[in-house]
């Protein structure tokens, strides 16, 4: 008996933490028995929810379009493979613009556009507006029309023409093949040569062709040619030659060498005969000079 009753004997604090885990374990019976542990039912509002959701899917179809290939203003007729397809066209769409392109011919506007690849009209619709043409095509220049106060079927006398070294651009203007674009450049070889030596001298103008070379003589001549001092082509030396247009040093040694060797010129069309002689300049350059 005695052995059995040491097993029940605590000390004061072993019995004071008995007794406080007691007191623990009454107390969360009490608390598990009166509270009430239920989960609340939550009420939702179904139109709250609904914008909600609403104002979730504009946020997803917003990024979706920010997520799409940007267009911006192009030009139709350089639409590549890769730029098509974005576009949404067709494998074949693009081949029909391509081969078009391929012709050397242009795309002028919105309506030849889908004429040529035959797109359908949502894709035409969507990507039209971005359709960007340059300006001589959008906006044309009219022409102008000049009025032909010469006729050019009955060349003027003499009297009746104008001088070349004074002419305006507008009164060159009135011969049939002189635009804005020729009459400026007759102007401007005028000016830097001081003024023509010969009428011959409008060869010398770039682009000018002779049928049009051929009508500003009916209604022009050289009233007041330029001055100049013109070169023994038998006694000039090497620096006089040079001074003659279209004659530089090489070619100035090579006409003293062929005037040494023949004992001079006896014309001024041997000269074609001088080793790199520019013939086709020839009529300028014997403007410049003279025999014995």
């Amino acid at each position: 008996m005695k052995n059995i009753r040491s097993h029940f004997k605590f000390t004061k604090e072993q019995r004071n933490g008995i007794f406080l885990l007691l007191l623990l374990i009454i107390t969360l019976q009490c608390v598990y028995a009166f509270m009430n542990f239920s989960s609340e039912e939550i009420i939702v509002d179904s139109k709250e929810l609904q914008l909600f959701q609403t104002e979730i899917d504009s946020l997803k179809l917003v990024e979706i379009e920010n997520r799409k290939p940007k267009i911006y203003p192009f030009n139709p007729n350089f639409v590549t493979d890769y730029k098509g397809y974005t576009l949404g066209m067709s494998s074949d769409e693009i081949n029909r613009l391509l081969k078009f392109r391929a012709k050397g011919q242009w795309v002028n506007s919105a309506k030849q556009f889908q004429q040529v690849t035959r797109v359908s009209d949502s894709i035409f619709n969507k990507i039209s507006p971005y359709f960007k043409f340059p300006d001589w095509v959008t906006n044309p220049k009219p022409k102008k029309q000049y009025t032909k106060f010469f006729n050019t079927n009955k060349p003027k006398s003499e009297a009746e023409k104008i001088d070349l070294n004074t002419a305006t651009a507008l009164q060159l203007q009135k011969v049939y093949g002189i635009g804005e674009a020729f009459s400026e450049r007759i102007i401007k070889y005028r000016t830097k040569q001081n003024g023509f030596v010969s009428i011959l001298e409008l060869g010398q103008v770039y682009g000018l062709k002779p049928e049009t070379i051929e009508e500003l003589k009916k209604s022009f001549s050289l009233k007041t040619p330029k001055r100049i001092n013109q070169v023994n082509i038998n006694t000039a030396t090497k620096a006089e030659l040079v001074i003659v247009r279209f004659v530089d040093y090489e070619i100035a040694r090579n006409i003293i060498e062929y005037r040494t060797l023949h004992e001079g010129f006896k014309s001024l069309n041997e000269l074609t005969k001088v080793k790199d002689f520019p013939v086709k300049k020839i009529e300028i350059i014997k403007l410049y000079l003279h025999l014995n």
